[in-house]
């Protein structure tokens, strides 16, 4: 299944806004992903229509089964490729935007090397 990195990302969102506050609204993916309204709106519409997540009558977000795999695998990479970076001596903050960056363009095979890498650093 191929996705798009801003898909990838909206969905990351939600998964972890719905871990910290309960529920996902589109005013909150717009403050964490630094973006308009009218962006998530569009984007919540194009991911509602490919079956990744809905949307409720009072506007709450919640990802289906297809979106939240593909946001926690999004998320696991993101995590395990900051924590490697950040075992390695990168600062935190540097290691989190590059993972971010990450996240999206490594291959499987490379990723599940780096995750035994680090898991034997460990």
């Amino acid at each position: 299944m191929v996705i798009r990195e801003s898909a990838e990302d909206y969905l990351e969102a939600i998964l972890i806004i719905k871990e910290e506050k309960g529920n996902v609204r589109s005013i909150d993916l717009a403050r964490r992903l630094e973006i308009t309204k009218p962006s998530v709106s569009v984007a919540m519409k194009n991911l509602k229509a490919e079956g990744y997540v809905e949307v409720d009558e009072k506007g709450s977000i919640s990802l289906l089964p297809p979106g939240r795999e593909i946001a926690e695998r999004t998320y696991e990479k993101h995590v395990t490729l900051r924590d490697l970076l950040v075992s390695l001596g990168v600062d935190k903050e540097t290691a989190t935007i590059d993972a971010c960056r990450m996240e999206h363009v490594i291959s499987e095979k490379s990723f599940r090397a780096l995750k035994e890498h680090g898991k034997k650093r460990g």
